[in-house]
This record gives structure tokens, C-alpha cells and sequence, in this order.
């Protein structure tokens, strides 16, 4: 059933869509911490990095596909806000078909390219052989979680977002238990997470696809609707395609970073794929909130409620903010001790502390930048998230990471710190821009007055 986002409180309407997101987010993100820590408990430092740099370029797929899947909740979304269900009809028979056809396409490419790509990333020659069969099984897998993301990008355009949160949670509770069996009795090693983690989302497929035949959703499809319709597929697209590229791109740029700590050595590649965990889990808020503006100010904007959806931009800036500061100084007091929960070896912790000490700034401006490229993507300028994201990368976090590596050989603090540089260049680029967009939105609000 649809949800109304443009009426009540700003604040709590943000609550309300954020937290179960939120909680998708974090039950999404156990995947490769439970594939990570089971890992750690049954298997040696090859098989941990083989499992964080395989999942690296699985997280960098994942969110290329929900960054394109961003243009079919922005469309789904304002076609709510202005109650034109015919439209949302047609925009997610076209979302299904686009995405199902992309799935089979990637799928088929990438097993083909499973061995150049590991080379690509210079994984440590201890660790090749588990990442190529961490990576060939999860792309089998493609199609399943190409259709969760699609579907959970429907409910969030129909201002639902606890429904994504229940499928996702149940492909947790599976991911866990299907990973002690194939890593812990069956040991599998990094082949066993990797199915483990592909059983579980088709399962978590097959229950969103059960969940939607029984449920209401207030939309009716047709078989007209699942014909491709050049206006709506641009439309998708124009949103969808740069918030893709742009988070490929800082995925990219992680990839890079990790490919620098590879050449480090194996203790290093290890500190690094773990902080990266570490980091996704607690980045759960900032992230959550990219989705949460654009939803939300989409419907808005839709209904052409211009400056409730300046509020949604503000307050998630305030609320990921805040969250920011209360992580860095618990993660700052505790390092070591979340480090322990994932390795037993000293050199890795010791790295690893080292490295999230400098990244854990990040939580506080990336939230920040996330949530103004919500707000962009909502009045169709997706492009600029994907420009500040763009020279951040060129500018600060890969060449930063790089020089860090090579100057301070004995310390991953300064690669750390390479992140939240690069983030606070996007803030500085975010605020310019919505200044000088103020303007052009405060004309849309006027036109549509009259």
C-alpha cells in the first residue's frame, strides 16, 4: 500500500522512512560481516581476504544497481505525490523489464571476466584462488540481487519502506546459518560465504515476490505497462544513470585504495578489507539517508510542496550529523576491541586500528553530501552528486590514498584520513551548488502556485 510523505511532521515522516531502511541497510550490510567474521573463525588471512576484496567488487555491483534503481523510486515517487497511478504503473513495468534484461547481461559478462578482474585488483597470490571463486558464485547470483533491489526500490516509491527491511532480514537470519554450514561443517572457505550469501538472497527474492502477490499495493499492472516506452525509460535513466556512475566510481575508488593496500603485503590487505566492513556497518545512517531525501522529497515535490522538501534536506543533514560525531568518538575510545571481533592477529589489528582511526571521520561530512545528493536527484539533477563525487575522487581520495602509501610505509593512519578529505570537498561543492540552485527552486515553487 502506498504511502502519503508530503503531510505531518517533516522530522517524524524522516524517522519514520529512514528507520526501517536504516535497519535494511545494516541487515544488508551483515551479509559480508557475517561472511567476514564466520570466515575469520574457521579459516587463516587468505581466506579473510579473499572474502573483503571478493565482496568489495560485489558491494561495487550492488550499489551501481541501486543507484540506477534510484530513478525508478524518484519517478515512482512523484507520480504518487501527484496521484497518477497510471504513471507508477507504467514506470515499474518498465523498471522490471530494464533491470531483469541488465541482470543477464552482467551475469554472462562478468563470469567471462571473473580472472582478468582478480588480477586486475592484485590480489596477494595466497588469496587468488579463494576471490576467484568467491567472485564467479556470487555472479550467478546476479539476476536475484538485481530483482531484490528492484523491488525494494517499488516499495520505497510507494513511500514503503519497511517491507524491503523484512525481506532483507530474513535473507540475514539465512546468510548467517547457511554460511556456518558451508564455511564451518562443510569448510568451504571463501567458496562456501559466497553461497551462502547467494542462497540467501534468492530466498530473500522468493518472499518479496510471495509478499506482493497476497498484499494490496495500492498499483495495477497491466500488460501494457511492461512495454518499453522510450520517455519513461529516460526519465529512469536521466535520475538512475549518474547516481550509478557515481557511486561505481567511489566504489572504484575503494577498489583502488584496496589494490594499493594489496601491494602492502597480506597483513595489510587484511586491515583494510576489514576496516571497509567495519565501516559499511557504520555507515548504515549516512547512507540510509540519500534514499530517505530522495524518496521523500520526490513525493513531495511531485505534489509541488517545494519547501517541505528543503526541510526533509535539513533535518537529515542535522540527523546524520549528529550521528557522525556521537561514532567517531566511541569508535575513537574503542578500536582495537572491534577489530578483535573480526581477526586474532596482532599485525592486522594493530593496521586495521591505524586505518579506522583516520577513516571514522567520514561518517560526519559523507552523511552530509549523501543527503544533498537525495535532495539533487529528486528535482532530476543526479548529475551534480555525480560530479562532487567525480573530483573527490580524482582530487583526494585516490591520489591521497596513494601518496599516503608510499610516504608513511609503516602507518595506515594517513590512508585513513583520505576519505573524510575527499568528503569535505564534496560538502564544500554541495553547499555551492544549492545556493546557486535556491533560486531555480524557490521559480518552481511560484509557477506552480499560479
Amino acid at each position: 500500500m502506498e504511502k502519503n510523505l508530503t503531510t505531518g511532521s517533516v522530522f517524524k515522516t524522516i524517522v519514520y522512512f529512514a528507520l526501517p531502511y536504516l535497519l535494511s541497510y545494516f541487515m544488508q550490510t551483515l551479509y559480508g560481516m557475517a561472511d567476514l567474521f564466520i570466515t575469520g573463525q574457521y579459516d587463516g588471512v587468505d581466506s579473510i581476504t579473499a572474502v573483503s576484496n571478493g565482496s568489495q567488487v560485489m558491494h561495487m555491483l550492488t550499489v551501481i544497481i541501486v543507484g540506477l534503481a534510484m530513478g525508478a523510486t524518484v519517478m515512482i515517487g512523484k507520480a504518487v505525490g501527484s496521484r497518477n497511478h497510471k504513471q507508477a504503473s507504467e514506470v515499474i513495468g518498465n523498471t522490471i523489464v530494464l533491470f531483469m534484461i541488465l541482470a543477464f547481461v552482467m551475469t554472462g559478462a562478468l563470469l567471462i571476466l571473473v580472472k582478468p578482474i582478480v588480477g586486475i585488483m592484485n590480489v596477494p597470490e595466497e588469496a587468488v584462488k579463494g576471490t576467484t571463486g568467491y567472485l564467479a558464485i556470487c555472479f550467478i547470483g546476479i539476476p536475484f540481487i538485481t530483482a531484490y533491489n528492484i523491488i525494494s526500490s517499488i516499495f520505497r516509491g510507494l513511500g514503503d519502506s519497511k517491507s524491503p527491511m523484512y525481506f532483507i532480514g530474513i535473507a540475514c537470519v539465512a546468510n548467517i546459518a547457511l554460511d556456518y554450514l558451508f564455511i564451518g561443517y562443510f569448510d568451504m572457505g571463501a567458496n562456501g560465504a559466497a553461497l551462502g550469501t547467494t542462497l540467501a538472497q534468492t530466498i530473500s527474492v522468493i518472499i518479496a515476490l510471495i509478499a506482493i502477490k497476497k498484499r494490496d499495493t495500492g498499483i495495477r499492472l497491466c500488460r501494457e505497462d511492461f512495454r518499453l516506452k522510450k520517455n519513461i525509460l529516460g526519465e529512469i535513466l536521466k535520475v538512475g544513470f549518474p547516481v550509478a556512475i557515481q557511486d561505481g566510481c567511489i566504489q572504484i575508488a575503494f577498489i583502488v585504495i584496496t589494490v594499493i593496500a594489496n601491494r602492502r603485503g597480506l597483513d595489510d590487505a587484511a586491515a583494510v578489507g576489514i576496516v571497509e566492513k567495519v565501516i559499511s556497518a557504520l555507515f548504515i545512517v549516512p547512507s540510509s539517508m540519500l534514499a530517505t531525501v530522495s524518496a521523500l522529497s520526490a513525493q513531495n515535490i511531485g505534489a509541488g510542496k517545494h519547501e517541505r522538501a528543503a526541510k526533509t534536506l535539513k533535518y537529515a543533514t542535522i540527523i546524520t550529523s549528529v550521528y557522525g560525531v556521537f561514532v567517531v568518538l566511541v569508535v575513537q575510545l574503542c578500536t582495537s576491541s572491534v577489530l578483535k571481533i573480526f581477526t586474532s592477529d596482532a599485525m592486522v589489528i594493530v593496521l586495521g586500528a591505524q586505518y579506522l582511526k583516520g577513516y571514522i571521520w567520514d561518517t560526519i561530512f559523507a552523511g552530509i553530501h549523501f543527503s544533498f545528493s537525495g535532495y539533487f536527484a529528486a528535482y532530476g539533477k543526479s548529475y551534480i552528486g555525480f560530479m562532487h563525487n567525480i573530483i573527490s575522487i580524482v582530487c583526494v581520495r585516490v591520489p591521497g590514498s596513494y601518496l599516503a602509501s608510499k610516504c608513511f610505509k609503516y602507518t595506515l593512519l594517513p590512508m585513513g584520513l583520505a576519505a573524510p578529505a575527499g568528503s569535505m570537498l564534496s560538502v564544500i561543492i554541495c553547499l555551492i551548488a544549492y545556493k546557486l540552485l535556491k533560486n531555480q527552486f524557490t521559480s518552481q515553487t511560484i509557477n506552480m502556485e499560479r
